[in-house]
């Protein structure tokens, strides 16, 4: 071995690796858990969910899954956070022209879309179906930063009302509601997105005008 070739060895020793296989192979393998669990509860419901089964799902068995996930609601919590950062992700991409009622036609066909295009999606994040879960601070804090822009959003275009905001999300949810209860993967509800968000916006600024007069008078 030459001299250069004994520096390569010792270097090859010494030198840390610039990738932590272990960590990288311990996340897909939650990942994989995770895909899993989705997998189950789309077809047997949330409140279902088997760790034995869901062990079984993956090739391993069910107390192994606690080498990974303390509990199961962490595994709940682990799908709330990928669900979230999908709903964030596909928000982000949406297309803004900067005209009220067209943004608010865009943003409302969006959520009614995403939670029923994925009923247990929206159930883990938009209702309380799981007795004794809740969001771990850290998955809650995607949800509540997507709210935020949100609400920037809504400002930006003249739409900073408590009242009225809570008004548009009821209309969304009740729709979104209607759609999975009613005629899961149909179009009786989603087609009447549209119309709804007119009359919301109609009454908003027929509100606004009648309280402009109001003050024009006093």
């Amino acid at each position: 071995m030459t001299k250069t070739e004994r520096c390569c060895f010792i270097l090859m020793v010494l030198v840390k690796p610039t990738r932590d296989r272990r960590t990288e192979r311990r996340e897909a393998t939650k990942a994989e858990i995770v895909e899993a669990a989705w997998s189950l509860v789309r077809v047997n419901g949330l409140a279902a969910l088997s760790l034995r089964d869901l062990a079984g799902r993956v090739g391993m068995q069910a107390p192994s899954l606690y080498s990974y996930f303390a509990s199961k609601n962490d595994i709940f919590d682990a799908m709330y956070a990928e669900g979230a950062r999908e709903y964030v992700c596909q928000e982000h991409a949406l297309v803004w022209t900067g005209d009220p009622l067209t943004d608010l036609k865009t943003l409302s066909r969006f959520f009614v879309a995403f939670c029923t295009d994925d009923p247990v999606r929206y159930q883990l994040l938009f209702q309380r179906p799981i007795p004794g879960f809740e969001p771990s601070p850290e998955s809650f804090a995607i949800s509540v930063e997507s709210l935020a822009e949100t609400q920037k959003r809504f400002a930006s275009i003249g739409l900073d009302d408590e009242r009225a905001i809570d008004l548009l999300t009821a209309l969304g949810t009740g729709l979104t509601d209607q759609q999975i209860s009613n005629d899961p993967g149909g179009d009786r509800w989603t087609r009447l997105v549209d119309e709804a968000v007119e009359m919301f916006f109609h009454h908003l600024i027929s509100k606004k005008t009648l309280t402009t007069k109001k003050d024009a008078k006093t």
